[in-house]
């Protein structure tokens, strides 16, 4: 008797210790310990939180990672129940001030672009309604939104507060500002030359890159279109211009080393594939549709023009992502 008792004590305990640790928050990589103080720490807090997915399973860092730069390390991102997304997860870093937001552009404030993905079918699968009322069903949530927005969660304070979290990654501790700040050793001699090719008219590279992160925010159409094997209209989609077919707005390219695979369908694994491509795009689309008008002819890399160039593009990688350059 003692025995049988002395089991169903253990059972008991057993189911009582699963159900406390079934509860418990998962831990995730936050910069700051205890509760957070601002909208900026409940912003990240949100970010790691997978009750913002259908199934409770994805938060926005299972397709942003933070070491890959706040990107995915694979073409299209597996949402809720193993569905594929349909363009690859662009990095979340440096996104202050950009008018456009995703490839297509569809979203012009870093508010707006929250809500995509939670209520994408193939990403987090979830109407942005649903989310919200779990969240004031949360008692730890729905206090901490009291306590920094002053009322309750909503859809409007929710994308606020990781829309701000979002403004804090910006990217500047890089070998390459480093040498802009005059340290003429911060960068190899090959990035210099890199850098020169770069902002010159034979690659042409700073046609489309250009600014602080590398970016116009221009769409552009770089060969990635045919309508027969590539057949991802772009920015086309959104504003119903045939002028757009194809286009896609132009990435950052700080970071550039740790977000790999690279464009809006990740058909490139890596720096060197996306310079081949760029020194003559009809190799991997023989005939594209409306190509840009820099891309209609071959540039002629040289192997060594073409190392210089990803060795700069090394330098654009910031401090806290430079061991995954290595790797």
């Amino acid at each position: 008797m003692k025995k049988v008792l002395a089991l169903i004590m253990a059972f008991v305990a057993v189911i009582v210790c699963y159900s406390f640790i079934g509860n418990k928050r998962p831990k995730s990589p936050l910069s700051f310990t205890g509760k957070p103080a601002n909208k900026v720490q409940l912003g990240e807090m949100l970010f790691f939180e997978s009750q913002l997915s259908a199934t409770r399973q994805l938060s926005c860092a299972s397709c942003h990672i933070p070491e890959h730069g706040f990107a995915d390390t694979v073409a299209f991102s597996k949402g809720i129940n193993g569905r594929l997304g349909k363009r690859n997860a662009p990095s979340c870093t440096n996104l202050s001030g950009r008018p456009y937001l995703f490839y297509d552009g569809r979203a012009a404030t870093i508010e707006e672009q929250v809500k995509f993905p939670i209520e994408d079918a193939n990403e987090m699968g979830i109407p942005i309604g649903e989310v919200v009322k779990r969240l004031n069903k949360d008692r730890e949530y729905a206090s901490l939104f009291k306590a920094i927005f002053n009322e309750p969660p909503t859809e409007e304070n929710l994308k606020a507060a990781i829309a701000a979290f979002e403004r804090t990654l910006e990217t500047s501790h890089t070998p390459f500002d480093r040498y802009m700040n005059d340290d003429s050793t911060a960068i190899s001699a090959s990035a210099i030359r890199g850098r020169e090719l770069f902002m010159g008219t034979k690659a042409k590279c700073f046609d489309c890159h250009f600014s602080p992160d590398f970016t116009g925010d221009e769409f552009r159409n770089i060969g990635l279109y045919d309508g027969v094997q590539f057949t991802d209209e772009g920015r086309a989609a959104i504003s119903k211009d045939k002028n757009d077919l194809g286009k896609f707005k132009v990435p950052g390219l700080r970071n550039v080393a740790v977000t790999r695979p690279y464009m809006h369908n990740g058909m490139f694994k890596t720096l060197r594939e996306v310079i081949d491509h760029y020194d003559d795009p009809f190799k991997a689309v023989p005939h594209p549709i409306n190509i840009d008008t820099l891309l209609q002819n071959p540039l002629h890399l040289t192997e060594m023009e073409k190392q210089d160039l990803e060795n700069f593009l090394l330098t654009l990688t910031d401090d806290r992502f430079i061991k995954k350059v290595a790797n």
